[in-house]
């Protein structure tokens, strides 16, 4: 299955290297839970300046939206909440561990 994926790039000029991991991840969740419908993922640098950082740097904003039957789930790696998310690579890989416990609760859910 073909998991439709919007990305967006806000504030950092877009990333081939960064589109390609996204779209790797996206693939990893698609083994969790089959069902996925639509994502959409909003990578936003913290500060306008940051057009060349694309790793270390400037605080990176992660926003990712899964479509699911019946719901939606998000999930927001913000760069207050540490200084981890610096590394773009890494507020990515910590976002879509997030959305992956997410998306295995949901499936567990719907079991019961």
């Amino acid at each position: 299955m073909h998991i439709p994926l919007q990305i967006s790039f806000h504030g950092i000029d877009h990333s081939d290297a960064v589109e390609d991991r996204i779209r790797e991840k996206v693939a990893k969740l698609e083994t969790f839970f089959a069902g996925i419908t639509g994502c959409r993922v909003v990578v936003e640098a913290h500060h306008k300046n940051t057009s060349s950082a694309h790793h270390k740097g400037e605080p990176f904003h992660i926003t990712l939206n899964i479509s699911v039957p019946g719901k939606e789930l998000v999930v927001k790696r913000d760069p207050k909440d540490s200084h981890k998310n610096e590394d773009i690579y890494v507020a990515l890989r910590d976002a879509f561990q997030t959305m992956e416990r997410q998306l295995k609760e949901y499936a567990k859910k719907l079991k019961e």
